[in-house]
């Protein structure tokens, strides 16, 4: 999977998180995570412990923000697959 479709995910994964009323701790720990999984892909760098993070707030989406969840299950499949 490119780095590309990964920023695209990224994006679609913010976008749905705009229009959703998300609460303020889930929202920045997303926001952090999403400038980490920049600051990865941009530098190939070490990925299990940010994958790992992301699983945290895959879970956060679970049951109240299902297309949130759906996008942030991609965004791990992918960065796992990159094999960074």
């Amino acid at each position: 999977m490119s780095k590309d479709r990964i920023k695209k995910l990224l994006a679609q994964l913010q976008e749905e998180i705009r229009s959703t009323d998300m609460d303020d701790e889930l929202r920045t720990l997303m926001a952090d995570l999403d400038t980490d999984i920049h600051n990865v892909i941009e530098n190939d760098e070490e990925v299990n412990a940010l994958i790992e993070r992301a699983k945290e707030v895959e879970a956060g989406f679970a049951t109240r923000y299902p297309a949130a969840e759906r996008f942030m299950r991609e965004v791990i499949d992918a960065l796992v697959r990159m094999g960074i």
